[in-house]
């Protein structure tokens, strides 16, 4: 490689770049663009001709050095996008560091030096209307103009952009020029991924012209969310809100076939993971319709509540040993439900505001004198509280046992190579008013394996159940299956009295299977998930529900689902997705923050159901 080149002439040369865990470091020939501002790659010098493998844009990139491996160095572009090289030896390493460095430089200097320009030509052409109106005015209205034009033009911009895509799946499976080309499925991710960038941007940009025109706002940190807090004898005001004798017992089976991958589907999930780094928060990605379960996130925590007859049995637990160990044994049966089938499908995100309202009825014990032949009522409610990040609150609630359950939960998903994991942030609080007595709990992460032949799904984790006022803890391991060998779903559990450092119960098996309980005592008991009764949930009619509960929501997208038309369910989802962004740009436009229904941010910040 030629080092004194001119500073206007292209850059080339062979650098290492590292591609993926699999095949590691690999020579690629890199062109450095002054004039277009990028760095280009092909796999070899005679490629050059041809078109580039990729290219990263340098405005506004970093390169620096990195100590990961010998003449190592990284350049990270402004959309996320890295290059992690490696070049032969110091001097070439620093000499193409400069280069980068200074090309960088420049084009950001040259887009500063415009956007300046064009901002001063903007205030100058506002300062020559000042005669008849105030400054004031004057910004006001032009910020009015300017939202209501750059709005127009985001939505001329979406409907060109589903446009583009009904052409492009339009186009027959095979033949010279697919639907299933890389080419267009590649243009169809970028035209969105572009679309969600702008429409991010937009909401930055009105956020923050908001808040410098408006007065000063308090400002909330957004770093932790969880329950707590013990719940008042009333009940929530959820709950007050739907009549329980419009409630139905569900009869909705939306269990999954546990069907593989079809061809046509593998073809569009390699392209989506060739997009995706390690580690990548998919959070905002957009993942295809087929993969989806036929039910909101909000129901599937509703389904943990499936043995509710197990939930009411922890306060009639004569000692606090007694009953923590009850809550353990509800804890680790709850799973298998919420979580049904083998195969591995995500529910729905759920919109903001979005809500689930469901009820179980459980009978009294023959000998209760209190209304022998009534049942108990266990009622919930949930709530898609925050979009950015996603979290989810859900509180539940038996008014007759003086208990509930108030939790909030934060999902981040990663991507993890053919796996998917996602965490659960946060904690759960149940509170039992008889004995004066909150368990703070936590959840597990999950994990979608085997992505390109037949998914299934595991948990994994340690997650903690606490009572400081009993001074009893209970600590409990969902183990992932070992790559070679080694059952699936196993869980392991204790139980112990912190005070005394006594442990007082053990628990073993299969969350989805059978659980082995050993007691202090020397009893064991063994309990099979699959031959625990389940009780129905009841609900209300989707006629009869709120435009915004999850059931009516989502009904078109279900009804696609279950006729197999992937197309008509990705639209109907589509038109879901584009109703909330444009809300949320009105909002911002606005200046008038989301307040949620039912639940409320407290100082911590924590969510609690109001």
């Amino acid at each position: 490689m030629n080092l004194q080149q001119p500073r206007k002439k292209q850059l080339e040369g062979v650098l290492s770049k590292y591609t993926n865990l699999l095949q590691g470091w690999q020579n690629r020939y890199f062109v450095l663009d002054p004039e277009l501002g990028q760095l280009q790659y092909f796999v070899n010098d005679q490629g050059k001709s041809q078109k580039p493998r990729g290219s990263l844009p340098l405005i506004g990139a970093s390169v620096t050095p990195s100590d990961e491996a010998p003449h190592m160095f990284v350049v990270n572009s402004v959309n996320g996008e890295l290059y992690k090289l490696r070049a032969s030896d110091a001097k070439e390493q620093q000499f193409w560091i400069s280069q980068l460095q200074a090309c960088a430089r420049r084009h950001s200097d040259s887009s500063a030096k415009v956007h300046t320009h064009t901002r001063t030509r903007t205030h100058t052409h506002t300062h020559t209307h000042t005669h008849t109106h105030t400054h004031t005015h004057t910004r006001t209205h032009t910020h009015t103009c300017s939202n209501r034009v750059v709005n127009m033009v985001m939505s001329q911009a979406e409907g060109q952009q589903k446009n583009l895509v009904q052409s492009i799946d339009s186009l027959p499976t095979r033949g010279p020029l697919s639907c299933l080309d890389q080419d267009l499925l590649l243009l169809k991710a970028t035209s969105a991924a572009t679309l969600s960038c702008l429409g991010e941007c937009l909401n930055i940009l009105q956020q923050t012209q908001s808040h410098s025109q408006g007065p000063p706002q308090s400002h909330v940190s957004q770093c932790d969310y969880a329950a707590h807090g013990a719940p008042s004898g009333e009940s929530a005001s959820g709950l007050e809100d739907i009549n329980p004798t419009e409630e139905v017992t569900d009869t909705e089976d939306n269990e999954e076939e546990d069907l593989g991958v079809l061809d046509d589907q593998r073809s569009i999930i390699l392209h989506l993971l060739s997009q995706l780094k390690l580690g990548m928060d998919l959070t905002r990605v957009v993942l295809p319709t087929f993969i989806l379960e036929k039910r909101s996130l909000l129901e599937m925590y509703a389904n943990f509540m499936a043995h509710p007859d197990m939930f009411l049995s922890i306060t009639a637990g004569a000692t606090a040993e007694d009953r923590i160990v009850r809550f353990v044994e509800y804890y680790l049966t709850a799973f298998h439900e919420g979580r049904k089938g083998a195969v591995a499908k995500k529910p729905y995100n759920p919109v903001l505001g979005e809500t689930f309202h469901c009820s179980w009825e459980v009978p009294r014990d023959k000998g209760d004198e209190e209304s022998p032949g009534d049942c108990y009522r266990v009622r919930f409610v949930a709530e898609q509280v925050s979009h950015h990040p996603p979290v989810s609150g859900f509180y539940c609630e038996c008014r007759e046992k003086g208990m509930c359950v108030n939790a909030q939960v934060w999902t981040k998903s990663k991507f993890m190579g053919m796996s998917i994991g996602v965490s659960m942030v946060g904690e759960g609080v149940l509170s039992l008013l008889e004995h004066d007595e909150e368990y703070v709990f936590t959840l597990p992460c999950a994990y979608a394996r085997s992505i390109l032949t037949v998914p299934w799904v595991e948990l994994g984790g340690k997650v903690s159940i606490n009572c400081v006022k009993s001074g009893y803890s209970a600590s409990v391991t969902f183990h992932t299956k070992p790559f070679y060998g080694g059952k699936v779903h196993r869980v392991t559990a204790e139980v112990k009295h912190n005070p005394t450092n006594t442990i007082v119960c053990k628990a073993q098996g299969e969350w989805n299977g059978t659980l082995e309980f050993t007691y202090s005592s020397g009893e064991t008991k063994v309990i099979d998930t699959a031959k625990l009764p389940v009780t129905r949930k009841k609900l209300r009619p989707v006629e009869k529900q709120g435009r915004t509960e999850s059931r009516r929501l989502w009904q078109h997208v279900t009804k696609s689902l279950k006729e197999g038309n992937i197309d008509e369910a990705t639209e109907h989802k589509h038109r879901l997705e584009e109703r909330q962004r444009g809300e949320e740009r009105q909002r911002a436009a606005d200046d008038e923050p989301w307040t949620p229904k039912y639940f409320t941010k407290e100082v911590h910040p924590l969510w609690k159901s109001t």
